[in-house]
């Protein structure tokens, strides 16, 4: 984000409004994404829009037009979403068909790709590669690794609800599920795009000390999710969602009251271990809805938790813009205490 802040230049605002051109994308995809991975199964679906996501990356800085920029945007909001859900349903059948937890290493390795994309990046720019050389190789490594992904996937898989019946927004009993998701994933969108221009821009770091904000991110949030399924065969789901958002508000709170490069990086690793394994168990109740199939309530939660995700981090852009990033952030500290505090009523004890 820095570096397209900056080949733009742009301000916070208008950099909110290019991460809303995303959210804009997945929120017009999601509404037939139920519908078109039931059609053409996930391991289709993944494959060509994990592609198109990588493209869209590699296109980022292919062009000076904010114009052209908002469609990039737009693209990659689109492709990403439809490319989660495929791969979200996917999990789901193979945990299903082992009959244990396995949701939470799935989504280990996604938090293990961003710590590995991150720590690459710093590298490179310590040594001084420039931007578009960087992102054209992240979108090359990224569509070798979809296509031998994809090549071992299931033919095919139910990948939501039934063909012909748009995806719509939880309602009933996964209403709660699906807006703790959001809330959740507002910390994620949040990190992913807002981390290393907290560090950058608000405590002065130089620019590969910023991208180790992400880096401490991804890597405990992996090993939050990695562990995260023996925790969650030993510990009652509400216990384990109370925790979480308990850790992610204090981890976040310590980022923003302590101005300090490894305070804030502290504060980040403690935020993704916190919230390593809200999604997994939210997931995991979506899934066991009573009269719901549980390849519905994933693809349901997962929608609205993709909201939150693309929506959360311009909303804090617009927040940066009138006062600060850190005032932005503070969101973080409320949704996550707002995700400990309904843990009781959304999970059996």
């Amino acid at each position: 984000m820095p570096s397209v802040k900056s080949h733009y230049g742009l301000g916070e605002q208008s950099l909110a409004v290019a991460m809303l051109a995303a959210g804009v994308g997945a929120i017009a995809a999601l509404l037939q994404a139920g519908r078109i991975v039931a059609r053409h199964g996930p391991r289709r679906v993944a494959l060509a829009m994990g592609v198109l996501s990588a493209a869209c990356i590699g296109a980022l800085l292919a062009s000076r037009s904010y114009g052209a920029l908002l469609g990039v945007m737009l693209a990659y909001g689109a492709s990403a979403s439809l490319f989660d859900v495929a791969i979200n349903a996917e999990a789901s059948e193979i945990e299903r068909r082992a009959a244990r937890p396995l949701m939470s290493g799935f989504h280990g390795m996604f938090s293990l790709g961003g710590m590995v994309g991150a720590g690459a990046g710093s590298a490179l720019a310590a040594a001084q590669v420039a931007a578009v050389p960087h992102l054209a190789g992240a979108a090359l490594a990224c569509s070798a690794l979809v296509l031998a992904a994809c090549a071992r996937m299931l033919p095919r898989v139910d990948g939501g609800p039934q063909e012909g019946t748009p995806l719509s927004l939880p309602r009933g009993p996964l209403a709660l599920l699906g807006l703790l998701a959001a809330i959740g994933l507002v910390a994620e969108g949040a990190m992913y795009d807002w981390s290393v221009l907290y560090l950058r821009q608000e405590i002065g770091t130089a620019a590969a000390t910023a991208a180790l904000g992400y880096t401490s991110f991804s890597a405990a949030m992996a090993a939050g999710r990695f562990g995260g399924d023996a925790l969650r065969a030993r510990l009652a789901p509400v216990a384990v969602l109370r925790g979480s958002g308990t850790l992610g508000a204090l981890g976040m709170a310590l980022a923003l009251l302590v101005p300090h490069p490894a305070a804030v990086l502290v504060g980040f690793a403690l935020v993704g271990l916190g919230f390593a394994n809200i999604v997994p168990v939210l997931f995991s109740a979506a899934s066991q809805v009573p009269g719901v199939s549980p390849a519905h309530g994933i693809a349901a939660v997962s929608s609205a938790g993709y909201l939150g995700m693309m929506a959360g981090p311009p909303a804090i852009g617009f927040i940066a813009e009138g006062r600060s990033l850190g005032a932005g952030l503070a969101l973080v500290v409320l949704f996550a205490a707002a995700v400990a505090l309904a843990a009781r009523r959304a999970l059996p004890r």
